[in-house]
C-alpha cells in the first residue's frame, strides 16, 4: 500500500509539471517569445543567418565591404551574414525575388528606386528598431529624407553618397590669370569664355563640360522655383520657372559656344573629357577623384562648390541605403546588421579610403573629408543637395525629358517646345500605366 501510494503521488506530480509546462506555451504549443531562442541569444547552438545583397563594385570597394562584414561577424558571432553580389540587372532581380518571396533580408537600394518600393509596401519601416545611441540626427538630412515614405517613416539608412562639385584645371586657370573658381553662374559663364580655346572655327578646349540629362539638371529646374513632378506624380517641368534654369545650360552651348557635352569631343563622360583637358571645368561627383588621380596622374585640378544659380546654392546628391525586406525571416538580426553597417564604426571603415562619402556628419569630420582639399566641396554640398529622386514615376519622366532635352541642347528644337513635348508624352505614359 505504501509503494502504491508513492507511485500515485509521483504520477500526480508529473501531471502537475506537464500542466504548468503547457500553460507556458501558446499559439498551438509554440514557445513564447521569452522562451524562444532569440537572434542574439548566447545560448543559441547555431548563429542566425542574414542574407545581404548588393551590386558589384571595384575590387578596392569590395575589399572594404568585406572588412566591415568581418568586423561585424567578430562582434556578433550569433549572426552569420551571407553576402551576394548581383552583378547584372540588379533591380530587376530584386523586384522579381520580392514578388516570389525569395528576396534577401537586407539589400542596397538607390534613392532613385526607393519611392517605388516604399509605395509597394515591401520594405520594413525601421523607426521601431532605432535606439538613441544610433543617433539619427548625425545623418545628412537630404540623404536620410530620401528614404522616408509619405507616412513619415524611415525605410532605409543611407550608407554613402556623392554630391556634384565643380572640378577645375589649375594650370589652365593660372595661364588665364584666373585666381579663384567661380562662385556664381554668371561668373561661371564669364570664366568659361576666358578658358575656351579656339583654332579658327574649331574649339580645342571648352570652358565647361556639360551633361544634358535630368540627373544632372534637376537642381537647375528648381533654381527659379520649377519642379520636376507635381503632387500626383505627373511631369511638371515645362513651366517658365523650370525653363529659366535650363536655358542657362542650353544657351552656354548654343549661344556662347563655351560649353559642350563629352560626345562632342569624343569622350565617354565628363571625367574623361576633363582628364583629357578638352574642358577646363566640369561638374562631377566624388567618383571622378580616384579616376582622375589614377588615369591622369599629371593633371593638376581642384574642386569647388557648384556656383550659385539665382543666388541659391544647389547641387545633386546620389545616395544608396541599406533596407530591410518586410518579409525578412530574422528581423532583429537584420537590424543588427543594418545598424552596424550604417553606424559610426562600420561607416568609418567603409568610407575610410574616400571611394564613397559618409552620410554621417561625425564620420566625415573624423576622417577629415569636410576639410579635404578635393572632397571638402562635395561634403559642403550635402546639407543643401537635391537627392536624385522624384517619386515612383521618375523613370518615365526621366526618359522623356532626356530624349527631348538633348534635342534642345543640340539645336534641333526650341527649349520651350522640347520641354512641352517631353512633359505631354511623359504624362500620357503615366496616365496609361495607372
Amino acid at each position: 500500500m505504501k509503494r502504491k501510494s508513492s507511485l500515485s503521488l509521483l504520477a500526480l506530480l508529473m501531471a502537475l509539471v506537464l500542466v504548468v509546462s503547457a500553460c507556458g506555451k501558446g499559439n498551438g504549443g509554440e514557445a513564447s517569445p521569452s522562451e524562444s531562442a532569440s537572434p542574439t541569444s548566447s545560448g543559441s547552438a547555431e548563429p542566425v543567418e542574414v542574407t545581404l545583397a548588393g551590386w558589384g563594385a571595384s575590387p578596392e570597394e569590395q575589399e572594404l565591404l568585406q572588412q566591415v562584414l568581418d568586423e561585424f561577424q567578430a562582434k556578433n558571432p550569433d549572426v552569420k551574414v551571407k553576402y551576394e553580389v548581383i552583378a547584372d540587372q540588379y533591380m530587376d532581380v530584386i523586384q522579381t525575388r520580392l514578388i516570389g518571396g525569395e528576396a534577401p533580408d537586407v539589400f542596397y537600394l538607390d534613392a532613385f528606386e526607393a519611392p517605388g518600393l516604399i509605395e509597394r509596401n515591401v520594405l520594413e519601416p525601421l523607426d521601431g528598431y532605432v535606439t538613441p545611441e544610433f543617433d539619427i540626427d548625425d545623418f545628412e538630412a537630404p540623404m536620410l529624407n530620401a528614404f522616408k515614405g509619405k507616412d513619415g517613416k524611415i525605410y532605409g539608412f543611407p550608407k554613402d553618397y556623392s554630391t556634384l562639385a565643380l572640378f577645375y584645371n589649375k594650370k589652365m586657370f593660372a595661364e588665364a590669370g584666373i585666381a579663384n573658381p567661380p562662385a556664381t553662374w554668371e561668373e561661371l559663364r564669364e570664366i568659361s569664355a576666358k578658358l575656351t580655346k579656339r583654332n579658327g572655327d574649331r574649339v580645342e578646349v571648352y570652358g565647361l563640360g556639360q551633361a544634358p540629362e535630368l540627373a544632372r539638371q534637376m537642381f537647375m529646374i528648381q533654381a527659379y522655383g520649377g519642379r520636376v513632378v507635381d503632387e500626383q506624380g505627373f511631369a511638371a517641368f515645362a513651366t517658365p520657372e523650370g525653363e529659366k534654369g535650363l536655358a542657362l545650360v542650353v544657351d552656354q552651348h548654343l549661344k556662347d559656344k563655351t560649353a559642350a557635352q563629352p560626345t562632342d569631343v569624343g569622350a565617354g563622360w565628363g571625367g574623361e573629357m576633363f582628364g583629357q583637358q578638352k574642358a577646363a571645368m566640369v561638374i562631377e561627383g566624388n567618383w571622378a577623384i580616384p579616376y582622375l588621380e589614377s588615369t591622369f596622374k599629371d593633371l593638376e585640378f581642384g574642386t569647388a562648390e557648384v556656383p550659385t544659380v539665382n543666388g541659391k546654392k544647389g547641387t545633386m546628391a546620389f545616395t544608396v541605403a541599406y533596407v530591410m525586406n518586410k518579409d525578412a525571416k530574422n528581423k532583429e538580426a537584420a537590424w543588427k546588421l543594418i545598424s552596424y553597417l550604417t553606424g559610426k564604426e562600420g561607416m568609418k571603415t567603409w568610407t575610410s579610403k574616400g571611394f564613397a562619402l559618409p552620410t554621417r556628419k561625425s564620420v566625415a569630420a573624423e576622417l577629415g573629408f569636410d576639410k579635404d582639399p578635393l572632397r571638402g566641396a562635395l561634403v559642403a554640398g550635402a546639407s543643401y543637395a537635391t537627392p536624385w529622386q522624384a517619386g515612383p514615376t521618375l523613370p518615365i519622366v526621366m526618359n522623356n525629358f532626356n530624349n527631348q532635352f538633348v534635342a534642345a541642347y543640340t539645336g534641333q528644337a526650341s527649349l520651350t517646345e522640347a520641354l512641352k513635348t517631353a512633359q505631354e508624352t511623359a504624362n500620357k505614359e503615366i496616365e496609361a500605366a495607372r
